[in-house]
């Protein structure tokens, strides 16, 4: 079935605020170190043991989230197919769509994000594109299709770029589509090359958030375009300087079983932004316009192919399928946000 348009909810503009949260960890341990010139050995030490603890911590996140790809992303593509990330609905939507239905919602997730951000069908200058954390690569192959572009993905996950290569091989796409495993945080390419960097549900996984903008940011070409669509926690109130506790105990059971460092803001997101001059910056609340999302998977984990096939693909999946409650909760209660960022870099 095919829904009927709407405008997204609540496009927001908002002002600037310090990003404490967001600090890099070499940042973090400079603001720890003593003020005396006259730095003892062993605060020199303790840094060093710092920095590699941070170190080893960020390895076993990528690791982490690598293997959790590895593992459930079989089992999201026999149920869901190739998109993983969430459809774009009517507010008012009803939430018992057939498997059709959602499909189509999370194609139009991909129209809804290019549009809020002014790249449209008849757009000439989109030549070149990076997926990052590009999946099996859904979003990279419509893309690809749609401009005529040539689209690079890249993503933490063996499994997954070799079934996104397979699938750009079984569409006759891979003159034009191509997937590697890469670092986010350190891409593999060159200054300003992209016309177009887009990210889908990929920044939540990010453990530095500054640095993942920056990089966003540097392989850009001038006058190109940055789309960030990720899982966000709720705006901060004036005079708030964090999440309650029971809030920031809900996402830290979410980030257990997902893989997720900690969690950030749009308005967050906006402001590093900010801070590297770009242009024409703009973000939404889209939560609205993914409720029915969670409630769907959920459905579609009890059918009995979904238990089925759930048992099969491992603990990691059945984990996954056992917290996606909370992330109804979330919506629900406020804390969870789904956000769409949007900017230009300057000519």
């Amino acid at each position: 079935m095919k829904a009927t348009l709407a405008p997204p909810s609540s496009l927001i503009s908002l002002p600037r605020h310090k990003v404490s949260s967001l600090r890099s960890p070499s940042l973090l341990l400079q603001s720890q170190r003593p003020s005396s010139a006259l730095m003892t050995t062993t605060a020199t030490r303790g840094s060093v043991a710092v920095t590699a603890a941070a170190t080893s911590s960020a390895e076993a996140l990528r690791e982490g989230i690598a293997e959790f790809y590895n593992e459930t992303s079989g089992l999201w593509e026999e149920i869901w197919g190739d998109h993983m990330h969430h459809g774009f609905y009517d507010p008012d939507s009803s939430v018992q769509l057939s498997d059709s239905g959602h499909r189509e919602a999370q194609i139009r997730m991909i129209e809804e994000s290019l549009r809020f951000a002014g790249v449209t069908e008849e757009e000439k200058k989109i030549k070149r594109v990076v997926d990052v954390g590009c999946g099996i690569g859904g979003s990279s192959r419509y893309i690809a299709s749609k401009f005529g572009a040539e689209c690079i993905g890249i993503t933490l996950s063996p499994v997954q770029a070799k079934r996104a290569n397979d699938l750009a091989a079984a569409q006759s796409l891979s003159h034009k589509v191509s997937f590697q495993v890469a670092d986010a945080l350190d891409q593999p390419f060159e200054d300003g090359i992209f016309d177009l960097v887009w990210s889908m549900e990929s920044g939540e996984h990010m453990p530095d958030k500054a640095k993942f903008v920056k990089e966003l940011v540097r392989v850009t070409a001038p006058g190109g375009r940055i789309i960030i669509v990720t899982w966000c926690h709720r705006n901060l109130s004036q005079g708030e300087e964090s999440l309650q506790p029971w809030e920031q105990n809900l996402l830290d059971r979410i980030c257990k079983t997902f893989y997720l460092p900690a969690w950030c803001s749009t308005s967050d997101y906006v402001e590093l932004l900010q801070s590297l001059s770009l242009q024409d910056i703009k973000c939404a609340d889209w939560s609205e316009n993914v409720a029915p999302f969670w409630p769907a998977v959920i459905r579609t984990a009890l059918t009995w192919k979904g238990l089925v096939s759930l048992l099969r693909s491992g603990m990691k999946s059945i984990k996954g399928a056992l917290t996606m409650p909370l992330m109804i909760e979330g919506y629900k209660k406020g804390v969870i946000k789904f956000g769409i960022i949007a900017c230009q870099k300057p000519l």
